[in-house]
């Protein structure tokens, strides 16, 4: 097993073996890869004991991809609309759950340096896994749901200033005075705002009609500048960070995330497989009582800090309990901060180990606490009303559903969106060219650059709320794609596809199309309606340039 690439091929086989059984479980496939580095680490096939470097480089670059997204998507706006409940709640639960988590550890005689790593890591919640399980529950706009998103924001900004943190003390130590390292990192972060105020803008412009080439700027613009602040003294990670954060407010950044995401998990796959190699039969007698304790602190304690803090801000016990029960589990965050501590010498060896055994433990349980926790409310409920009537009392907020989508604006989406503006219907536009886009900006109409080949681009969309979708592009495959998400997710929705060919139209009924328009044949018949049915003169055809309003 010396050759790489069956090494990584075998890894992946017992990987989909694993994940396989995990999704049976409805568990999230996080757990499938820390059990298969588990697996494949020194407890059974040691597979990984070969070419370790090279998997920490593989490792590194997940962490990269990762921290790039969670900068990509630092919504400073949205965290803005939820304001001051968000950064209490948020602050709040990372400062109580480190104190108390660094209390216990130190009680259970863990070094002071790994018990103070051990006790920040845990203190994050997952946003990934919180994100996808909201979607699924279809909760995210509900009161619990939005200030959930917000916290987690919070939390991404007090980890992103954490490794921020971490990076400039061990590099400042070990190559620069604190103050050249500043002035350093001044000087690029300047360099980075004016190229992503003034050159960012064009040149996305002028690439973003390919979607090839604007996948692989973004790949290099995330490596390029993780290697610029590097280089610079800072650490890959916040150079990562940096590099999401610029393209955070570009009208493509839905676009990027959804093209980026499937090599971030190919990556991460690799970081947790590697992370979860580093379990040993020896270390489980040593660990198991800190894992068993910090577990528990972070399925109770940790909800029942953010239910204290919530309820301080004056919501109801519901929501207060959901949106602490959400919180239940550790995150992929505090990986990337106990991998950073690790490769400069700070933890103990067991310290790792101890997280990894705590984050299966957690978010196992917490997916089921949160697809359930409606249910365990209404369990609980008896026990809450023993303190009396709820004095609080919030408003759920109807999220903002439009009643139609327009994809593709060229020609025939134009005319859709003037009727639908007409009959004042509520509506909304996707088109993947960058001048369609702005130009929909300009005159005020809600629009989003994105191709609906995508199927994380699709899903990041309300389209599911809509009553209809127009479709006027030409490409059937992104049609028949589209008809898929949008039909299984609300059935009743009506359908409107477009067909140049006979028989797509076919295709296009199969999969769920309400009616299929054809451009030509429907071109023919106005033709025909207008030699049929008026006398045909200079003056008449005059009269329909004029309409067409070229």
């Amino acid at each position: 097993m010396e050759n790489i690439f069956l090494q990584i091929s075998l890894l992946l086989v017992i990987a989909v073996a694993i994940a396989f059984i995990v999704r049976l479980m409805k568990q999230p496939l996080i757990i499938a890869y820390i059990v298969t580095g588990i697996t494949a680490g020194p407890m059974f096939f040691n597979i990984l004991h070969q070419d370790k470097n090279m998997y920490e480089a593989f490792a590194q670059f997940g962490v990269v991809l990762l921290l790039f997204i969670i900068g990509l998507n630092l919504n400073f706006r949205h965290l803005k609309s939820i304001g001051k409940v968000s950064f209490i709640t948020g602050v709040g639960q990372v400062i109580f759950t480190a104190i108390i988590g660094f209390l216990l550890l130190t009680v259970l005689k863990l070094p002071p340096l790994s018990a103070g790593f051990l006790a920040v890591a845990i203190t994050f919640s997952s946003t990934i896994i919180i994100m996808k399980l909201l979607i699924d529950k279809k909760d995210t706009e509900t009161v619990y749901g939005k200030y959930t998103i917000g916290l987690m924001l919070v939390q991404d900004i007090i980890a992103v200033l954490l490794m921020i943190g971490v990076g400039v003390f061990t590099n400042s130590e070990a190559n620069n005075s604190l103050i050249t390292l500043l002035i350093k990192g001044l000087a690029v972060i300047v360099l980075i705002v004016l190229l992503a105020k003034y050159v960012l803008p064009w040149f996305l412009n002028k690439i973003a009609h390919s979607a090839e080439l604007l996948f692989i700027f973004t790949v290099a613009w995330c490596f390029g500048l993780a290697s610029l602040l590097y280089l610079a003294g800072f650490s890959l990670e916040i150079g990562a960070i940096v590099a999401g954060l610029s393209l955070s407010s570009s009208p493509y950044q839905l676009e990027i995330g959804s093209r980026i995401k499937p090599l971030r998990d190919f990556f991460l796959i690799l970081f947790f497989i590697v992370l979860g190699s580093t379990m040993s039969f020896g270390a489980l007698s040593a660990i198991w009582l800190p894992s068993l304790i910090l577990s528990l602190f972070i399925l109770i304690g940790n909800p029942l800090i953010l239910y204290l803090l919530f309820r301080m801000l004056k919501f109801t016990r519901r929501n207060s309990f959901l949106a602490g029960v959400t919180a239940a589990q550790v995150s992929e965050f505090g990986f990337v901060i106990l991998f950073t501590g690790s490769r400069f010498g700070y933890l103990q060896e067991n310290t790792v180990t101890i997280f990894t055994v705590v984050a299966i433990v957690t978010i196992f349980i917490s997916s089921y606490l949160i697809i359930n926790n409606e249910k365990i409310y209404r369990f609980l409920l008896p026990l809450f009303n023993l303190f009396g009537p709820d004095k609080y009392q919030q408003r759920e907020k109807l999220p903002i559903v439009y009643e139609a989508w327009v994809i593709g604006h060229h020609r025939i989406g134009i005319k859709v969106c003037q009727a639908l503006k007409a009959i004042k219907k509520s509506f909304a536009v996707i088109d993947y060219d960058p001048q369609a886009i702005a130009h929909l900006h300009k005159n005020k109409i809600p629009a989003v650059f994105g191709d609906v080949a995508d199927v994380e681009f699709l899903a990041g969309l309300p389209l599911a709320g809509a009553k209809l979708i127009v479709i006027t592009i030409p490409s059937l495959e992104d049609q028949l794609n589209l008809l898929v998400h949008v039909k299984v997710a609300n059935p009743d929705i009506m359908v409107i596809a477009n067909a140049y060919q006979p028989e797509e139209v076919k295709t296009l009924y199969e999969a769920g199309a309400d009616y299929v328009m054809m451009p030509h044949a429907l071109g023919g018949d106005w033709i025909a309606g207008i030699l049929q049915n008026k006398k045909l003169s200079k003056t008449l055809l005059a009269k329909l340039k004029t309409e067409q309003a070229v």
